[in-house]
């Protein structure tokens, strides 16, 4: 039987593709500020300002491929059973390979009711004022934002509680609470965590620590 490998990533895996990440620029994306375009308030506010954000973002997507860090974790499942978890809301893991992803903060290349958060399609253009789906409501984008609930979570947290080994990759751990996932792994068995920024990470002996970006970092890796 196969040992298994829960990962949690985040945005540094994705920007060694070119993909911009927020938490980079004091908290500006794209020069907006990451709660006018990232939270549930700021769709209110503004929706069309919020529906151009992220149609840029998804042009952007089309323009980007995986990495090698990317294609790494494809190349474990040859050996180990797998599981991606990713704050990301690109397709990248999936363009790489893949084959177990969860998406906690939703996907870029999905839309979903204002009204009804389980009538989702899949979706690769823009979406416009006016664009609405079966019930009648507007169409938004599938991304979780500041203030919402993460749906994903609890699936997340039962495939830790069941893993072998876990790998953090390009993630500060301070989004919460995607943060909290690392507690959920039993104490005594191996985390690494690769990124070339200072991590909070609890104190935890088990805890290898990598400080060098995600294509660089998966080279050192030693796990059985």
């Amino acid at each position: 039987m196969k040992k298994k490998i829960v990962v949690l990533t985040g945005a540094g895996i994705s920007a060694e593709s070119g993909i911009s990440t927020f938490r980079d620029a004091n908290g500006l994306w794209e020069n907006h500020d990451i709660m006018e375009v990232a939270s549930i308030e700021g769709w209110r506010r503004n929706p069309e300002l919020v529906l151009n954000f992220y149609n840029l973002r998804r042009k952007q997507l089309k323009e980007v491929q995986p990495n090698s860090a990317h294609y790494f974790l494809k190349e474990l499942e040859e050996k180990y059973d797998v599981v991606v978890i990713t704050q990301n809301v690109d397709d990248l893991h999936e363009r790489a390979g893949s084959s177990k992803i969860i998406h906690l903060h939703g996907e870029l290349l999905k839309v979903r009711s204002e009204k009804d958060e389980n009538l989702i399609l899949d979706w690769s253009e823009d979406i416009n004022i006016g664009d609405v789906a079966a019930d009648g409501s507007q169409l938004r984008p599938h991304i979780v934002w500041f203030g919402e609930l993460v749906p994903k979570l609890e699936e997340a947290i039962e495939e830790i509680l069941t893993a072998d080994i876990m790998l953090v990759i390009g993630t500060s751990l301070q989004v919460y609470p995607a943060a909290s996932l690392i507690d959920f792994m039993e104490y005594g068995k191996p985390i690494f965590v690769i990124d070339p920024h200072s991590v909070s990470i609890p104190n935890n002996p088990h805890i290898q620590v990598i400080r060098k970006t995600a294509t660089q970092g998966v080279k050192d890796l030693e796990f059985k």
